[in-house]
């Protein structure tokens, strides 16, 4: 049976933090997410920028944030960054590499709930490739919500559960170009676009952009897409 505690899942955290030496790596196992971070977190800074937040001094919380790709981005333009991952072996190697860059991260381990209890408020909170490994997506939608202030940003990056998702995210990652370690994804969890925003508005969110994210197969660069077929982005405010 699998643990859960929370909307964490005790699987998928040992699984992830059994990674963080080789996170920072950028040919490693983790390649696919350096190479997607800088469209990932140029698309939420644009985001915010159209709810009129500015990023400069922005309280941002960075859920899920492993050893930092996206927060360190997020520090680096400007925002005041908490980053919570609930592997701990994830957030040491995460401090490391951001005191060695002479950043200011707040990191901890931690889960949106716990944050939520404390009454944290942010203006803008990610969760980027996470809500695909959660106990329970309800549960985790409810407590981004709760550590957002009112009129502020949530952005979720996630995959869809189609049979070209299946194919190329799945099957072809993990066991034909290995991109990614095998057994990373449960296609089964994966989730829609029209799932996903029906959970956002029962969760007090209001969604407001989505857009698909592509891999040139050739440079393996990303871009912002039409196609949600595969990969995705979406961006809510809270009520």
């Amino acid at each position: 049976m699998t643990e859960r505690t929370g909307t964490v899942e005790a699987a998928e955290i040992a699984r992830f933090g059994a990674l963080a030496d080789r996170w920072w790596d950028p040919n490693g196992p983790m390649r696919p997410l350096h190479r997607m971070n800088p469209l990932r977190t140029a698309w939420v800074k644009a985001r915010a920028g159209e709810l009129g937040i500015a990023w400069e001094g922005a309280r941002v919380l960075d859920v899920g944030c492993g050893a930092g790709l996206a927060a360190e981005a997020f520090a680096r333009a400007g925002a005041g960054v908490t980053a919570i991952d609930a592997a701990a072996e994830a957030v040491d190697a995460a401090r490391a590499h951001t005191a060695a860059g002479g950043l200011a991260i707040d990191y901890r381990v931690a889960a949106p709930e716990e944050l939520a209890a404390e009454g944290a408020a942010f203006d803008v909170v990610t969760a980027l490739e996470v809500i695909e490994h959660v106990a329970d997506t309800g549960a985790f939608l409810a407590a981004l919500a709760a550590v957002t202030r009112p009129g502020g940003l949530v952005v979720l990056s996630t995959l869809n559960r189609t049979l070209a998702s299946l194919a190329v995210a799945k099957i072809g990652a993990e066991y034909v170009a290995r991109l990614l370690p095998r057994g990373t994804h449960d296609w089964r969890r994966f989730i829609t676009p029209a799932e996903l925003g029906r959970e956002l508005r029962a969760a007090g969110l209001r969604p407001v952009a989505t857009a698909g994210m592509r891999m040139n197969l050739v440079t393996g660069a990303w871009t912002e897409s039409s196609d949600l077929s595969i990969n995705y982005i979406a961006a809510a405010t809270r009520l």
